[in-house]
């Protein structure tokens, strides 16, 4: 356990990473995360390069997304269960296998639907990285002013993949080869993964040792408020994945596919720096009307996307749109941490990050489909339509956020991303 800190002060990214062990997991977790900034996109290029159609490629990534997003919350509740270096290793070499397949079957010309069956695997076992970091910090700084800080610090840090992973990817299929991001994906995954799993010095109690008696083990998706978070996430996702399809088809459209990466980019990075921004702001607001206030930005930038028809204003509107989406992701793990008992950590995290995965994956099929049809203005109106919907939940049924009674009062939550598995 952290050391306490002068609560009258705001406490800082250094004495964050001053935390005792925290480096030992921060450098290979974000090696480990950058696969999941990389995945869908990279499929997406190589699938549209191999068969010509943006809804063919949205399918398979959507397949991807939808395997991950179901079993991310069974990896989560292994790893309270089990230990989270029992579920990595396994899931990691399955992970590698499952792509490298997939590489081969598209360039091999197979058809669809063996494209679809390599995605599944491809999909389950992508390493649950971010929330495992997450996990970590909530073991080690559990009740203490750093938490919020952590919660910054992690937006920040799978926010940055984000700015990387799709850009890496990009240059790496237009540039290099068609299948060279996925490649990439794959052995960052294998090597990452790997020395992330080895740190065990760090890693959070697990099996009986994580539970009391005054903290029975049950599911997070048990708690309505983690199911109302859930909605809200899927719609964050539904703004990556739309985004992704949309912007690669803008490019095309345009005859400028090497702008897709960038234009991601400066969306990422605007996700980035509200990130950084969120670590230093001392709130005098609750999250729950924090998180309100944010989704609503959310949803009126996101639904100005389609009106966009240059290089130069969909680049404005998505460093909005990312400027926007990092309140609200912060914010949603936040008011997590206040809802869980500790037994269920990992497990309400990637339940959270597998929403992102299944919204992003529903996103890339309808924009896909849609931008085959109409072009990449239609498949803009797929985050608009995602966030107004999620928006109306969160409204609904806010009440449902209020934290467990048995919550101490100074825990916070851990920031996301990302992985938008999604992506």
């Amino acid at each position: 356990m952290a050391s306490t800190v002068n609560s009258d002060k705001r406490p800082g990214y250094g004495q964050l990473l001053r935390t005792p062990g925290a480096l030992s997991f921060l450098l290979p977790g974000f090696a480990a995360r950058q696969p999941f900034a990389m995945l869908t996109i990279g499929i997406v290029l190589l699938v549209q390069h191999t068969t010509g159609s943006f809804g063919s490629a949205g399918a398979v990534a959507a397949v991807t997304g939808v395997s991950m997003a179901l079993f991310a919350p069974q990896s989560g509740k292994l790893a309270d269960r089990f230990g989270q270096r029992a579920v990595l290793v396994p899931g990691v070499l399955i992970h590698t296998a499952s792509v490298s397949l997939l590489v081969v079957l598209a360039l091999s010309g197979a058809p669809l639907w063996a494209l679809f069956l390599a995605a599944v695997p491809a999909g389950a076992s992508v390493p649950q990285v971010g929330p495992m970091v997450r996990a970590r910090w909530a073991a080690k700084l559990d009740g203490t002013p750093l938490m919020p800080t952590a919660a910054a610090f992690e937006s920040v840090t799978d926010e940055f993949t984000f700015v990387v992973g799709p850009v890496l990817a990009t240059a790496l299929c237009t540039g290099v080869h068609p299948a060279a991001g996925l490649i990439t994906e794959a052995a960052l995954t294998l090597v990452g993964g790997l020395f992330f799993a080895a740190q065990r010095a760090t890693q959070p109690a697990f099996g009986a040792a994580s539970a009391t008696s005054a903290e029975p083990r049950r599911s997070a998706l048990s708690i309505p408020g983690v199911r109302v978070l859930i909605v809200a996430f899927l719609g964050i996702g539904s703004v990556f994945g739309g985004m992704q399809v949309s912007l690669t088809a803008f490019t095309e459209e345009i005859g400028n596919p090497g702008a897709n990466g960038l234009l991601y980019g400066v969306f990422a990075a605007g996700n980035m720096l509200a990130g950084i921004a969120m670590g230093t702001i001392a709130w005098k607001i609750g999250p729950r009307r924090r998180l309100i206030l944010g989704y609503a930005g959310l949803t009126v930038a996101a639904s100005l996307l389609w009106t966009a028809h240059s290089v130069l204003l969909l680049g404005a509107l998505g460093l909005v749109v990312g400027l926007c989406i990092a309140p609200a992701l912060i914010t949603g793990y936040t008011i997590v941490e206040t809802l869980i008992p500790a037994s269920a950590r990992t497990e309400a995290f990637t339940w959270l990050t597998g929403a992102v995965a299944l919204g992003q994956a529903a996103a890339v099929t309808v924009a896909g489909r849609l931008a085959d049809a109409q072009g990449s203005s239609a498949g803009f109106l797929v985050p608009m339509a995602g966030t107004v919907l999620a928006l109306a939940t969160l409204l609904a049924l806010r009440s449902r956020l209020r934290p467990r009674e048995t919550s101490r009062v100074a825990a916070r939550g851990i920031g996301h991303r990302v992985p938008v598995a999604v992506d």
